[in-house]
C-alpha cells in the first residue's frame, strides 16, 4: 500500500505493474479491494492503480456534518491521476466511480484516453436527485418504462435506504441498498469477507449528503474519449436503462454485458470481466 496527499486529505492505493496507467475507481460500500480479481492480470500489460476513494477504509473516515460530495470525489481522481503522473489514463469505474469517471471526462478530457463504465448511476440524466411529482409525470409521459424503474429503484431501495441511514441503522441501511442494488439472490450469496468490505464502507453520509451531479445531454455528446458500458446480466433493471440513455449519447461507445453477474460483474464474473476490459483497451490502442 502507498498513500498521497489530495485536497486536504490521504488516498491509499496499490499500484502494480509498467505501461500505460489504467486506474480502477470504485463503488459505493466499497474500497480498492473490490479490484483484487483485476489487479494482477492487468498488471501483466499496463501501470494499474486502484485506490480507496476519500472516506473510504482504510482512508481517514468522515467526520460529523461534513458533506460526502460527489465532485469533491472527482477532483480527487484528477489529483491522483496528476500527482501519480498516470495520464491520460484508461479509467475503470464501477457504479459510483463510474460516474465520477465520466465527471472526469467531461471536466479534464485530457486527463483521459478511455472510460469504461460499469453501471453509473446515473439517475440526473432523467430526473433530479430528489425528484418533484413534475419531473416523474413527464417522464412517465415520455420515457414510461425508464420512470417505472426510477420510481422501483426509488420506493424499494433508496427511499427505506434513506430513511434508515437517517435513524443510524446502517445494518438495516446495507441490507435494503445491497438488496435493491445487487438484486437479493446476489446480495445472499456474498460472503463474509465481502460483508466486511460493506460494512467498512456503509456511512450514513454517503446516502444523506448532496447527491449525484447533474448531467447534460450536449455535453455527454461532445465526450471523445472511447467508453465501454458494461452491465450485468442479472442486474436490476433501471441500470440497464440508465446504460440505454448513455449509449446513446457518447458518441464513441461500445456496450457488452458480463453473463452470470449482477450489478458487482467484475467480482461476480471476474474472468469474463477483464476479458472484455482488456479487449476494449487493446482495440482502443490499435484504432
Amino acid at each position: 500500500m502507498a498513500n498521497m496527499d489530495s485536497n486536504d486529505t490521504s488516498l491509499e492505493y496499490v499500484e502494480k505493474g509498467t505501461g500505460e496507467p489504467v486506474v480502477f475507481v470504485h463503488g459505493s460500500a466499497s474500497d480498492w479491494r473490490t479490484w483484487q480479481g483485476q489487479l494482477s492480470y492487468f498488471s501483466e500489460r499496463y501501470r494499474t492503480i486502484a485506490y480507496s476513494r476519500r472516506y473510504h477504509w482504510p482512508n481517514e473516515p468522515i467526520r460529523e456534518g461534513v458533506d460526502y460530495s460527489m465532485e469533491e470525489h472527482v477532483r480527487d481522481l484528477q489529483a491522483l491521476l496528476q500527482s501519480l503522473h498516470a495520464t491520460p489514463a484508461h479509467v475503470v469505474g464501477h457504479s459510483y466511480g463510474a460516474f465520477v469517471g465520466l465527471l472526469l471526462a467531461l471536466r479534464a478530457p485530457q486527463l483521459v484516453s478511455t472510460l469504461v463504465l460499469a453501471e453509473p448511476p446515473a439517475i440526473t440524466l432523467f430526473v433530479s436527485n430528489s425528484p418533484k411529482p413534475s419531473e416523474i409525470l413527464k417522464l412517465l409521459v415520455t420515457r414510461p418504462r425508464t420512470a417505472l424503474s426510477i420510481m422501483k429503484f426509488g420506493a424499494t431501495g433508496m427511499s427505506p435506504t434513506i430513511a434508515a441511514a437517517r435513524r443510524g441503522d446502517m445494518e438495516a441501511a446495507m441490507r435494503i441498498s445491497g438488496r435493491a442494488i445487487l438484486g437479493a439472490e446476489f446480495y445472499s450469496r456474498l460472503p463474509e469477507t465481502r460483508l466486511e468490505q460493506v460494512k467498512a464502507n456503509s456511512f450514513p453520509a454517503e446516502f444523506l449528503g448532496s447527491g449525484f451531479a447533474p448531467l447534460d445531454d450536449d455535453k455527454l455528446r461532445n465526450v471523445q474519449a472511447p467508453a465501454l458500458l458494461v452491465g450485468g446480466q442479472r442486474s436490476p433493471g433501471v441500470f440497464g436503462r440508465l446504460l440505454d440513455r448513455l449509449e446513446a449519447l457518447l458518441p464513441i461507445s461500445t456496450r457488452i454485458e458480463i453473463p452470470a453477474s449482477s450489478h458487482i460483474m467484475h467480482e461476480d464474473n471476474a474472468a469474463a470481466y477483464n476479458s472484455a476490459v482488456r479487449s476494449f483497451l487493446e482495440a482502443c490502442n490499435t484504432v
